[in-house]
């Protein structure tokens, strides 16, 4: 559950925004005054602030001047029903997460409030390197001792107090994003915000004013000015994910951004400068994406200053066991249960395992065969992936309904009671909601989409299930 601090005077729109965010399964705290904001936010610790400009006493953008001064990487949305260019150029030096007018739609307002509450995750989760052994460390772990993920963490130390662009490249579920963050965590950045956009899950027509943000009236639309991702990381860190499939257009404006550290927001005259550290990740083979005239061969080299490769986990099977060792520690308190011990037919079988999907798919293949064991102790039967004979224990090849046919005729044989239709159906639909989850990066607007579902609806699920907001 997220804390919010709303700040406003007038008591309707306190009194619509808890009903707003309640209902997403946030806390929330208001007042109606700047100076009543500042000194909660000395007594507790708060995930985001939404505050007015136009307040009684000290202004909004006093307040957001003193807030960025005490709490860097707090993320503050500022609003306002008087919008003139200079509040909003003001209010973005100053370092505002977003600025929106009043009256503002709820569903894009929902939207910026759940891009600043991934931020504040981000920002507050750190990455550790391997440890040997620690048990209250409860931030996310790059796990691997070959001599591989050796490397990887040398070239983290190097680069990571440099200014350098970065190039990250590795095989989908390999981890490129926990090494962005580790990165950014051991630079002299680390007390700004990280932004992470995913290019491949945001379609072409909008990655161009998620990246550098709109003018109002630039397209039909467009009601209010919306500032970017390049703008909101100004002094941060911004990762590039998948960059390998962006369009040529888009490519040509990243690549003046690395070149003049500056642009233009969509439908704007005005030239903005920022001071951003662009780190890029890929599981494409850009050189040839470049030999079919896919990728800009001038924006390779930009981003190629550095180039760090993770690894895939079939190269380094040694790390394994210390994989499942971690994961089922973690989805074992997640869900309540005791962590189970794994069968010696089972390890075998996730050693030997050549996981086209690296380490996403080893973790999901053990949340899945926690959620059907309950506790018990896993065998290789649990597991949907191949075993050394060739066959699978759940075909991969088959179609879904026939797998599915297989899981429920498992499910009854072992199974019998009143409750057995209830609990298989509970346990699937936590399954497909924390997959949603887990596929988005743990963001709920788009798992909710995701699964067709209404946010809070999607929110009542997680709060059913009792799924925590982030498991990374």
């Amino acid at each position: 559950m997220s804390k919010i601090l709303v700040v406003d005077d007038e008591p309707s729109v306190l009194l619509a925004f808890q009903e707003l965010l309640q209902t997403g399964g946030h806390e929330v705290a208001t007042a109606t005054r700047a100076e009543a904001a500042l000194s909660a936010l000395g007594k507790a610790r708060f995930d985001l602030v939404i505050i007015d400009v136009c307040l009684s006493g000290m202004n909004g953008l006093d307040a957001l001047r003193k807030i960025k001064q005490e709490q860097t990487t707090l993320p503050v949305i500022v609003m306002t029903a008087h919008g003139t260019m200079q509040t909003a150029i003001e209010a973005t030096k100053l370092g505002a997460f977003d600025y929106h007018l009043k009256p503002f739609d709820p569903g894009a307002m929902m939207d910026t409030i759940e891009k600043a509450l991934a931020c504040t995750r981000l920002s507050r989760t750190g990455v550790l390197l391997d440890p040997e052994s620690n048990e209250t460390w409860t931030g996310d772990v790059i796990i691997g001792k070959c001599a591989k993920m050796q490397d990887v963490y040398k070239a983290i130390g190097r680069v990571a107090s440099t200014e350098a662009t970065v190039l990250i490249r590795g095989e989908s579920g390999t981890g490129k994003e926990l090494i962005a963050r580790a990165i950014h965590q051991h630079s002299e950045r680390n007390a700004k915000p990280l932004f992470v956009v995913n290019c491949v899950a945001i379609p072409d027509s909008l990655l161009e004013s998620e990246l550098f943000g709109y003018e109002r009236g630039a397209f039909t639309g467009a009601s209010a000015r919306r500032i970017g991702k390049f703008e909101q990381a100004n002094g941060g860190t911004l990762l590039l994910d998948e960059i390998g499939d962006i369009s040529p257009g888009i490519q040509a404006k990243i690549l003046r951004v690395l070149q003049e550290r500056c642009f233009e927001r969509l439908g704007g005259n005005a030239t903005i400068e920022v001071d951003v550290r662009v780190l890029a990740a890929t599981n494409r083979n850009l050189e040839a994406a470049i030999a079919k005239g896919e990728f800009r061969e001038d924006l390779y080299h930009r981003l190629n200053v550095v180039t760090i490769s993770v690894p895939p986990l079939r190269e380094r099977r040694d790390d394994i066991p210390r994989l499942i060792d971690f994961f089922l520690d973690r989805f074992a308190r997640d869900l309540g249960l005791a962590k189970p011990l794994v069968a010696e037919d089972a390890l075998a079988l996730l050693v030997q395992s050549d996981w086209p999907g690296n380490v996403r798919q080893l973790a999901h293949c053990l949340h899945r065969a926690l959620i059907f064991t309950k506790g018990y102790p896993i065998q290789a039967a649990d597991l949907p992936v191949e075993t050394p004979s060739g066959e699978k224990a759940c075909r991969s090849g088959a179609s879904w309904e026939e797998r599915l046919r297989e899981l429920i005729c498992d499910y009854l044989g072992e199974h019998r009671g009143d409750r057995v239709f209830a609990d298989f159906s509970e346990a699937a639909e936590r399954l497909m909601v924390s997959e949603a989850l887990r596929q988005t990066g743990w963001n709920q607007t788009q798992a909710a989409r995701l699964l067709g579902l209404a946010r809070p609806t999607f929110h009542a699920k997680m709060r059913k299930f009792d799924l925590p907001a982030d498991t990374e």
